[in-house]
């Protein structure tokens, strides 16, 4: 049985015997996550016996952002939707300039409560 996050209402989950895979959906498309390839099959099997759906295989963009796998891992680049922008207002041939940030500048984790999206308030 999957769960549904309370955060993103976009995001199921199911871990089971140390065994987890996260689902993704938003509007027609779907990105499963899993460390075990039998446990996305699995899933895939469940879903498609269920819903009419199909397999794109390994994901290489999606929702703008680009997937990069290699040695070190699996990187995510919101370059192809930048690139895409660009286009679309005819700024794909502009100059880049640094963004005004201190390098030094240490980042930390948010120590605060955590509020669901869908129960915020608008001002």
């Amino acid at each position: 049985m999957f769960s549904i996050n309370e955060s993103d209402k976009c995001v199921y989950s199911k871990f089971e015997h140390g065994k987890g895979v996260i689902i993704y959906l938003y509007v027609d498309d779907m990105l499963i996550f899993s460390t075990d390839l039998e446990e996305i099959e699995k899933t895939k099997c469940f879903l498609s016996s269920k819903f009419s759906m199909k397999d794109m295989g390994e994901a290489d963009v999606i929702f703008g952002i680009k997937i990069i796998r290699n040695n070190d891992g699996i990187h995510l680049s919101q370059s192809h939707y930048i690139e895409k922008v660009l286009g679309r207002f005819n700024y794909k041939d502009c100059s880049p300039v640094a963004t005004p940030f201190d390098p030094t500048y240490k980042l930390t984790r948010n120590s605060g409560r955590s509020i669901a999206q869908l129960s915020m308030q608008m001002s």
